[in-house]
C-alpha cells in the first residue's frame, strides 16, 4: 500500500463511494432498532417526572399504584445505591456517578422540570401509564434559578449545597461548579498596540440536538447476578461502565448489546433508562422496556449550554491580531458538566494570538443536565469570536477571508493549551472557501447578504478494537464495536478491503456487544475512522501478515519472500504459481487452519480539524425572517474514505447549526416549566428552510495516522452560527449578538435600529 501521508497515494477502495452495507436493511425497515426489541414476558415501564423546575421531596407514596392490576414494581431513588461524589473520566468526558444516578432518579430534590422521581413496571404502557397517575408526591416548591446571571448571583437559591466558592472560602456556597482561566502573553499591552479594539456582549440558548429516535432500553436480569441491556446508544461499553456504577455492579456482569441508532450527535453517550430497566427487571424477574416519549426527550435528556459570553478582541490597523479578552459563563443544567472549558479552549484556535486571557465558568441552574452536542462548546465560543473578526476585518478594509488567511495558524502555531499544531489544514480550508464558486459568484438583492466564519475542533482518539476474519471463499468479515451512526461500517469495510486488495463486497462489517470484541470507546469525537479504523487497519494487517506466512508454508518459502500486490501474493521461484486472496483462502485448513487478523489501539497522533462557512441570506424587514439562500461549507477530513459520508457529516452538521443560529431554543416560563416541548414548537429546520448545502473536502492528510485521517463529525457545526450573523449584518447592518436569530428578535433589532435613523431623517427635514 502507498503512503497515505504522501498528497498522492494509489488506492483502490479508499476514496470510492460504494453502497453502504446496511443501508437495505434500514431503508425496507428491516434494520432493528431499541424500540423494536421485545422478549417473552417483557414488562412495560414508565417514569413519572417532576412538574417542578426546584422543589424538595418530602413523601412519595406508591401504594395506589402497586394496587392497580397490571402493576409489577415501582422504584424510586430510594432503590439505588447511595454512591460517593467521585469523578472519573469514562471515554470522552469526566462522569461524577452521584450525581449521575442523582439525575437518573432525584432523591431529596427535583432539579428541572422533568426530573424522574419514579419509575414503573407494567405489563403494557397504558397500564404504566395510569399506575404513573396513581403515584402521589408531595412537594415543597423552592425558587427556581433558570440562567446563569441569576444562578452567579452571590445571594441565588443554591441548587447543590455541597457546592463551594473556592475564591470566597471553604463556607461559601454556590452555583459555580468550576472556573478556568487559560492565559498567554501581556493582554494590557496587546490591548495598547491594537489600532482597533471591539467589544461585546452575546447570549445564546439550550438547545437540544434534535436526534430521531427517543432514548430506550430492554434490561434483562438473570438469577445468576448478570444482566443484558439493550439500548440505542453511541458507547455500548460507556452504557455498561455507567450502568455498573449506578447499580453497584461488576462491569463484567453486565452485557450491552446495540440496537441500530436514529441519530445521537452527542446527546447518547449517557445514560438515562438503562439502569431503571436493569432495576425493575431485577424487582419483577422479567424483561423490562423503556422508551421514552418525545417531550420526555426534550425535558429530560441532555441538550446544551445556553450561555453568557463577554468578548474583545483587538487587531492593529493592517489586519493583525494582537489581543483577546474573554468572560464565558454556561449553564450546566442541574449538575455540573458544561462544555464550557471546550469552548474556552477552541474559541480563538484558528488563530496566532500572541495575547489573550479566557475565563470560563461552569454553572448549574434549573435545567436538564447538559449532554456533549456536535463539537460540544465550540460553536457558541466561536459565535463571540467569528462575529467581532468579521467587525475587525471591516474595520480594517481587509476581505473577511483574506483577514482569516492573515492570522490563521498552520504547523508550528501554537495551540490555546498544549504542543504547538502538527501539520494542518486551516488556510486550505480558506482558501478553498475563497476560491470556490460560491464566493467568486456576486449577491444581488436587497436585504441580501453574504457571511463567512471559520472553526476549529480537536477530535478525539481513545481506545478501540477490531477483529478481522477471513472466510474459506476469500471474504471476510470485520468486527468492532463502533455504534454506526454516519457509514462507519462501509469505512471499516473499506478500509479491509483496501488492505487486503479485495472487492469492499467481500467484506461484511459487524458491530457487536460489549462480550463479543475489546474495549471500544464511544462513537463521538470525530473519532471512529480515526481510531477504530486505525484498529481495523492494523488487525486487517494483521491477517495479511498469516496469510502471507501460509502462502510461504504452501509454497516451501520463507514469509519474507512472498509479496503481494492487489490482491494476489506471489514468490519467486519455478513452478510457483500466484494465489489470490480467494485461491489461499481456500487452502487454510491444509495450511494451519483459520485465520483472524486481531487489533486494539489507544489512539494517539490525533489529526485537529478546520472548517470554514460560508452563509447568504435574505432578510425580511417588515417579520425578522431569514431565509437562507445559499451555503457552502469547507473542511480538512485529512484523508475522505468515504466522500460521500464526508459530505454527508459536513452537510448534516451544518444544517444543524444553521437551525441553531436561527430558530432554536428551550423557552421556559417564569416556573421553569418548558413550554416548547415537542417538535411542533422546539423548531427545528425542514428541507423547506435550507438550501442545498455545497460541501468542499480538503484532504490535507493527517500526519500521524496510517490512512492521514483526521475525522470529520464535529466541526462542521462550529462555523455557521457566526457566519448567519455576519451574513445578516451584511444583509441589513444589524449585528446580532444573541442567538437563536429568530423573527422576533431580529425584528426587535431592526425597529431598535429604524427608530434612530428615523429620528436623524426627521432632525435633517
Amino acid at each position: 500500500m502507498a503512503d497515505a501521508t504522501t498528497e498522492s497515494p494509489v488506492f483502490k477502495v479508499i476514496g470510492t463511494r460504494p453502497l453502504r452495507h446496511d443501508g437495505f436493511d434500514k431503508v425496507t425497515g428491516r434494520a432493528k432498532y431499541g424500540a423494536d426489541y421485545a422478549f417473552p414476558g417483557m414488562l412495560h415501564g414508565k417514569v413519572l417526572r417532576s412538574p417542578h423546575a426546584h422543589a424538595r421531596i418530602k413523601s412519595i407514596n406508591f401504594e395506589k399504584a402497586l394496587e392497580l392490576p397490571g402493576v409489577f414494581s415501582v422504584i424510586t431513588g430510594a432503590d439505588l445505591p447511595d454512591l460517593a461524589s467521585k469523578t472519573e473520566q469514562v471515554g470522552e468526558g469526566a462522569v461524577n456517578a452521584r450525581y449521575l444516578s442523582m439525575n437518573i432518579l432525584a432523591r431529596d430534590k427535583v432539579l428541572y422540570d422533568g426530573h424522574a422521581v419514579a419509575a414503573v413496571a407494567a405489563t403494557d404502557r397504558h397500564t404504566a401509564h395510569e399506575a404513573l397517575r396513581l403515584i402521589e408526591v408531595e412537594y415543597e416548591v423552592l425558587p427556581a434559578v433558570l440562567r446563569v446571571d441569576e444562578a452567579m448571583n452571590p445571594d441565588a437559591p443554591i441548587l447543590l449545597p455541597e457546592l463551594r466558592n473556592k475564591e470566597e472560602g471553604p463556607d461559601k456556597q454556590t452555583n459555580i461548579a468550576n472556573h478556568l482561566q487559560l492565559s498567554r502573553g501581556n493582554l494590557d499591552e496587546g490591548f495598547k498596540s491594537a489600532d482597533y479594539v471591539i467589544e461585546r456582549e452575546f447570549n445564546t440558548a439550550m438547545v437540544h440536538q434534535g436526534y430521531v429516535e427517543p432514548h430506550n432500553a430492554v434490561g434483562i436480569y438473570s438469577a445468576n447476578g448478570s444482566a443484558t441491556i439493550y439500548c440505542s446508544t453511541q458507547g455500548i461499553f460507556v452504557v455498561r461502565s455507567l450502568s455498573a456504577q449506578v447499580l453497584w455492579m461488576s462491569e463484567g456482569q453486565i452485557k450491552v448489546v446495540p440496537a441500530e441508532i436514529g441519530g445521537g450527535f452527542g446527546g447518547k453517550t449517557t445514560i438515562y433508562l438503562e439502569p431503571l430497566a436493569v432495576l425493575l427487571s431485577k424487582k419483577t424477574g422479567k424483561p423490562v422496556k423503556l422508551v421514552m416519549t418525545r417531550a420526555e426527550v426534550l425535558r429530560a435528556t441532555g441538550p446544551t449550554s445556553g450561555s453568557k459570553m463577554r468578548c474583545k478582541m483587538g487587531a492593529t490597523k493592517d489586519g493583525k491580531l494582537v489581543a483577546c479578552e474573554a468572560w464565558l459563563a454556561f449553564e450546566a443544567g442541574a449538575f455540573p458538566g458544561s462544555p464550557v472549558t471546550a469552548a474556552a479552549m477552541t474559541m480563538i484556535s484558528s488563530y496566532t494570538i500572541p495575547n489573550f486571557r479566557i475565563d470560563a465558568y461552569d454553572v448549574v441552574v434549573n435545567r436538564p443536565k447538559t449532554a456533549a452536542y456536535r463539537a460540544p462548546g465550540a460553536p457558541i465560543g466561536a459565535f463571540a469570536t467569528e462575529t467581532i473578526i468579521d467587525e475587525l476585518a471591516e474595520k480594517c478594509g481587509i476581505d473577511p477571508i483574506d483577514f482569516r488567511l492573515m492570522n490563521g495558524v498552520t504547523e508550528r502555531s501554537p495551540q490555546t493549551v498544549g504542543p504547538a499544531f502538527k501539520r494542518i489544514g486551516f488556510i486550505e480550508t480558506c482558501q478553498a472557501t475563497k476560491n470556490s464558486s460560491h464566493y467568486q459568484s456576486k449577491l444581488q438583492g436587497a436585504n441580501r447578504g453574504r457571511g463567512v466564519a471559520a472553526g476549529f475542533w480537536f477530535n478525539a482518539g481513545l481506545q478501540s478494537s477490531a477483529i478481522v476474519n477471513i472466510h474459506t471463499d476469500g471474504t471476510a468479515s470485520v468486527v468492532t464495536g463502533s455504534v454506526d451512526i454516519g457509514g462507519s461500517r462501509a469505512s471499516m469495510a473499506m478500509i479491509t478491503a483496501e488492505v487486503l486488495g479485495l472487492s469492499v463486497n467481500d467484506v461484511r462489517p459487524l458491530v457487536t456487544d460489549t462480550d463479543s470484541i475489546g474495549h471500544t470507546d464511544v462513537t463521538g469525537g470525530s473519532r471512529i475512522t480515526l481510531a477504530t479504523g486505525m484498529a481495523v487497519f492494523q488487525a486487517a494487517e494483521d491477517a495479511l501478515r498469516q496469510l502471507k506466512e501460509r502462502a510461504a508454508r504452501f509454497w516451501e518459502k520463507k514469509p519474507e519472500e512472498v509479496e503481494f500486490h492487489s490482491g494476489v501474493f506471489s514468490a519467486q521461484g519455478e513452478g510457483i504459481t500466484p494465489l489470490t486472496v480467494k485461491q489461499l483462502a481456500s487452502r487454510l485448513a491444509r495450511t494451519g487452519g483459520p485465520i483472524t487478523g486481531r487489533a486494539t489501539v489507544n489512539a494517539r497522533g490525533v489529526g485537529p480539524a478546520f472548517a470554514a462557512c460560508l452563509v447568504d441570506v435574505e432578510v425580511d424587514r417588515d417579520t425578522g425572517k431569514v431565509q437562507v439562500l445559499r451555503c457552502t461549507i469547507a473542511q480538512d477530513a485529512g484523508r475522505a474514505i468515504h466522500p460521500s459520508y464526508v459530505e454527508g457529516q459536513m452537510q448534516g452538521g451544518t444544517a444543524q447549526g444553521l437551525g441553531w443560529a436561527l430558530n432554536e431554543e428551550y423557552v421556559y416560563d417564569n416556573r421553569g416549566t418548558l413550554r416548547n416541548f415537542g417538535l411542533l414548537d422546539y423548531r427545528m429546520p425542514t428541507c423547506l428552510d435550507l438550501p442545498l448545502i455545497e460541501a468542499l473536502i480538503v484532504e490535507v492528510p493527517n500526519p500521524d495516522h496510517p490512512l492521514g485521517v483526521r475525522g470529520v463529525g464535529e466541526v462542521s457545526i462550529v462555523p455557521p452560527l457566526a457566519a448567519v450573523a455576519n451574513a445578516i449584518y451584511q444583509a441589513i447592518g444589524v449585528r446580532m449578538t444573541e442567538l437563536p436569530m429568530s423573527p422576533p428578535r431580529l425584528l426587535r433589532e431592526i425597529l431598535r435600529h429604524r427608530i434612530p435613523e428615523e429620528s436623524q431623517a426627521a432632525a435633517a427635514d
